[in-house]
């Protein structure tokens, strides 16, 4: 049976230590066990144990209170955990230390880092692509304003001017000699 002593030690040596530590598997059940038999005893409403009563009502709010710090503290250590993963590709580091839903938390962490990873790399290459449609053009004479391929205006562009114009329409200003590539 855990005691409040046991949860008040396992909060301070999360609250103290950069390591996840270890718990023992069913260490919240236990404290689930602990707070109910705690909640039970405080809902008595004998005068001969008043002061047994609310004593067990202020253990019951600090244990409460503990257990909420030290699952928020195991948290945080995980996500940082995460983070390191995602970046170095070491993922099991603490693992053993993490209880089965922590382990649970972690692998969904790293599937959401890797999706988003993935998409992070799509629109990066997508907007490549994008960039990649259009080519980078100095004109070699005035050109007169004209109507691009999807019926916008484009232009006039002057001698000298150096314009950013899609593939198509610079394969055909430069064919006509009106403009040259820059090279990058």
């Amino acid at each position: 049976m855990i005691t409040y002593n046991d949860i008040y030690e396992a909060a301070r040596k999360e609250r103290y230590s950069e390591q996840l530590q270890k718990l023992p598997k069913s260490f919240v059940g236990d404290v689930a066990d602990y707070l109910k038999e705690k909640k039970q005893v405080s809902l008595k409403e004998d005068d001969v144990f008043s002061d047994l009563i609310l004593k067990t009502k202020k253990q019951l709010g600090n244990a409460v209170t503990l257990f909420k710090e030290l699952m928020l503290r195991r948290r945080k250590k995980i996500l940082t955990l995460v983070l390191i993963a995602a970046e170095t590709g070491i993922s099991k580091q603490d693992f053993e230390n993490m209880l089965d839903f922590e382990k649970k938390l972690f692998e969904e962490f790293m599937k959401s880092i890797d999706i988003s990873d993935k998409e992070l790399s799509n629109l990066l290459s997508d907007r490549k692509k994008e960039i990649q449609k259009n080519e980078l053009l100095l004109f070699k004479t005035d050109v007169e304003e004209f109507v691009g391929l999807e019926g916008e205006k484009m232009g006039p562009y002057e001698k000298g001017q150096i314009v950013n114009i899609s593939n198509e329409i610079a394969k055909i200003l430069v064919d006509d000699e009106k403009a040259e590539l820059v090279s990058e």
